[in-house]
Protein backbone atom coordinates (compact mmCIF):
# COMPACT_ATOMS: atom_id res chain seq x y z
CA UNK A 1 0.00 0.00 0.00
CA UNK A 2 2.94 2.33 0.68
CA UNK A 3 4.56 1.50 -2.60
CA UNK A 4 1.24 2.73 -4.28
CA UNK A 5 0.80 5.58 -2.54
CA UNK A 6 4.46 6.65 -2.75
CA UNK A 7 3.78 6.13 -7.19
CA UNK A 8 0.88 8.23 -6.53
CA UNK A 9 2.26 11.40 -5.11
CA UNK A 10 5.81 10.73 -7.43
CA UNK A 11 3.18 10.65 -10.24
CA UNK A 12 1.43 14.04 -9.06
CA UNK A 13 4.99 15.43 -8.42
CA UNK A 14 6.10 14.52 -11.96
CA UNK A 15 2.72 15.93 -13.76
CA UNK A 16 2.82 19.13 -11.85
CA UNK A 17 7.08 19.46 -12.95
CA UNK A 18 5.72 18.42 -16.37
CA UNK A 19 3.48 21.25 -16.40
CA UNK A 20 5.28 23.90 -14.90
CA UNK A 21 7.83 23.41 -17.20
CA UNK A 22 5.45 23.82 -20.18
CA UNK A 23 3.46 27.23 -18.98
CA UNK A 24 6.66 29.16 -18.88
CA UNK A 25 5.56 32.22 -20.37
CA UNK A 26 7.66 34.13 -23.29
CA UNK A 27 8.35 37.35 -22.34
CA UNK A 28 10.97 38.05 -25.36
CA UNK A 29 8.44 39.55 -27.59
CA UNK A 30 6.50 41.55 -25.34
CA UNK A 31 9.89 43.03 -23.89
CA UNK A 32 11.14 43.43 -27.72
CA UNK A 33 7.71 45.23 -28.50
CA UNK A 34 8.07 47.42 -25.60
CA UNK A 35 11.86 47.74 -26.86
CA UNK A 36 10.50 48.33 -30.09
CA UNK A 37 8.15 51.00 -29.36
CA UNK A 38 10.43 52.95 -27.29
CA UNK A 39 13.06 53.03 -30.26
CA UNK A 40 10.27 54.14 -32.40
CA UNK A 41 9.29 56.83 -30.40
CA UNK A 42 13.05 57.73 -30.35
CA UNK A 43 13.18 57.92 -33.96
CA UNK A 44 10.08 59.91 -34.91
CA UNK A 45 11.21 62.58 -31.64
CA UNK A 46 14.50 63.19 -33.90
CA UNK A 47 13.03 62.89 -37.66
CA UNK A 48 10.50 65.40 -36.31
CA UNK A 49 12.82 68.21 -35.19
CA UNK A 50 14.53 70.62 -37.50
CA UNK A 51 14.95 70.05 -41.33
CA UNK A 52 17.24 67.31 -43.20
CA UNK A 53 18.78 66.91 -46.26
CA UNK A 54 19.90 63.91 -48.17
CA UNK A 55 24.02 63.31 -47.69
CA UNK A 56 23.53 60.37 -49.12
CA UNK A 57 21.35 58.34 -51.65
CA UNK A 58 23.17 55.00 -53.35
CA UNK A 59 20.60 53.01 -55.34
CA UNK A 60 22.11 49.80 -55.94
CA UNK A 61 25.61 50.64 -56.77
CA UNK A 62 24.35 54.23 -57.96
CA UNK A 63 25.22 57.45 -56.30
CA UNK A 64 22.23 59.54 -56.65
CA UNK A 65 22.43 61.77 -54.25
CA UNK A 66 22.79 64.90 -57.06
CA UNK A 67 18.94 64.44 -57.40
CA UNK A 68 18.34 65.64 -54.43
CA UNK A 69 21.00 68.55 -54.11
CA UNK A 70 19.13 71.92 -52.66
CA UNK A 71 15.97 70.12 -51.10
CA UNK A 72 15.43 70.19 -47.60
CA UNK A 73 12.99 67.53 -45.62
CA UNK A 74 10.94 68.35 -42.64
CA UNK A 75 9.23 65.28 -41.24
CA UNK A 76 6.26 66.83 -39.67
CA UNK A 77 4.98 65.37 -35.99
CA UNK A 78 1.88 65.08 -38.35
CA UNK A 79 2.89 62.79 -40.69
CA UNK A 80 3.25 65.01 -43.52
CA UNK A 81 6.78 64.87 -45.55
CA UNK A 82 7.65 67.90 -47.19
CA UNK A 83 10.91 68.61 -49.46
CA UNK A 84 11.40 72.00 -50.88
CA UNK A 85 14.41 73.46 -52.89
CA UNK A 86 12.80 77.14 -52.52
CA UNK A 87 11.01 76.94 -55.72
CA UNK A 88 9.56 73.27 -56.12
CA UNK A 89 7.30 71.46 -52.70
CA UNK A 90 6.50 67.87 -52.81
CA UNK A 91 4.12 66.62 -49.99
CA UNK A 92 4.08 63.53 -49.06
CA UNK A 93 4.18 60.70 -46.35
CA UNK A 94 6.23 59.75 -43.40
CA UNK A 95 5.87 56.57 -40.55
CA UNK A 96 8.20 54.64 -38.53
CA UNK A 97 6.71 51.29 -37.53
CA UNK A 98 6.99 48.27 -36.06
CA UNK A 99 8.47 45.58 -39.44
CA UNK A 100 5.87 42.73 -37.71
CA UNK A 101 3.10 45.04 -39.20
CA UNK A 102 4.50 45.37 -42.69
CA UNK A 103 3.38 43.53 -45.51
CA UNK A 104 5.94 44.22 -47.86
CA UNK A 105 8.07 41.05 -48.62
CA UNK A 106 10.99 43.10 -49.50
CA UNK A 107 13.07 42.57 -46.26
CA UNK A 108 16.30 40.90 -46.96
CA UNK A 109 16.38 37.14 -45.23
CA UNK A 110 19.24 37.97 -42.44
CA UNK A 111 16.70 40.65 -41.00
CA UNK A 112 15.00 39.60 -37.84
CA UNK A 113 11.24 40.51 -36.70
CA UNK A 114 12.54 43.03 -34.18
CA UNK A 115 13.49 45.57 -37.54
CA UNK A 116 11.95 49.12 -37.49
CA UNK A 117 10.60 50.56 -40.65
CA UNK A 118 10.95 54.65 -41.61
CA UNK A 119 8.13 54.39 -44.23
CA UNK A 120 8.06 57.23 -46.90
CA UNK A 121 5.66 58.10 -49.62
CA UNK A 122 5.72 60.79 -52.28
CA UNK A 123 2.55 60.29 -54.30
CA UNK A 124 4.47 60.94 -57.82
CA UNK A 125 4.66 59.33 -61.19
CA UNK A 126 7.21 56.54 -61.75
CA UNK A 127 9.81 58.55 -63.43
CA UNK A 128 9.82 61.16 -60.51
CA UNK A 129 13.27 61.00 -58.71
CA UNK A 130 11.43 61.14 -55.65
CA UNK A 131 9.73 57.91 -56.35
CA UNK A 132 12.63 56.06 -55.84
CA UNK A 133 12.36 57.26 -52.02
CA UNK A 134 9.29 55.73 -51.60
CA UNK A 135 9.79 52.59 -49.45
CA UNK A 136 9.56 50.96 -46.36
CA UNK A 137 13.48 51.59 -45.46
CA UNK A 138 14.82 49.55 -42.10
CA UNK A 139 16.65 51.70 -40.05
CA UNK A 140 20.55 51.26 -39.33
CA UNK A 141 20.62 53.99 -37.12
CA UNK A 142 19.26 57.11 -35.76
CA UNK A 143 21.63 59.79 -33.60
CA UNK A 144 20.67 63.13 -33.22
CA UNK A 145 21.91 64.22 -36.34
CA UNK A 146 21.99 61.70 -38.82
CA UNK A 147 18.93 59.33 -40.14
CA UNK A 148 20.74 56.27 -42.30
CA UNK A 149 18.22 53.74 -43.55
CA UNK A 150 18.79 50.25 -45.97
CA UNK A 151 16.46 48.65 -47.75
CA UNK A 152 17.44 45.54 -50.51
CA UNK A 153 15.44 46.18 -53.68
CA UNK A 154 12.38 43.76 -54.35
CA UNK A 155 13.46 42.95 -57.96
CA UNK A 156 17.18 42.46 -58.33
CA UNK A 157 18.09 42.02 -54.60
CA UNK A 158 20.78 45.46 -54.47
CA UNK A 159 20.90 47.17 -51.42
CA UNK A 160 19.53 50.87 -51.17
CA UNK A 161 21.26 53.11 -48.94
CA UNK A 162 19.40 56.37 -47.63
CA UNK A 163 21.21 58.81 -44.98
CA UNK A 164 19.53 61.82 -43.58
CA UNK A 165 21.73 64.58 -42.06
CA UNK A 166 20.01 67.42 -40.17
CA UNK A 167 20.52 70.92 -42.06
Amino acid sequence: MKTIHKLTISAFFLIGMITLQSCTTDDDSSSSNMNNDAQIMEAQSIANTGTWIITNFNDSGQNETGDFNGYTFDFGSDGVLTATNGTNTLTGTWSITDDSNSSSDDDSSDDDDDDIDFNIFFPVSDSSDFEDLNDDWDIVSVTENRIELRDVSGGNGGIDILVFERN
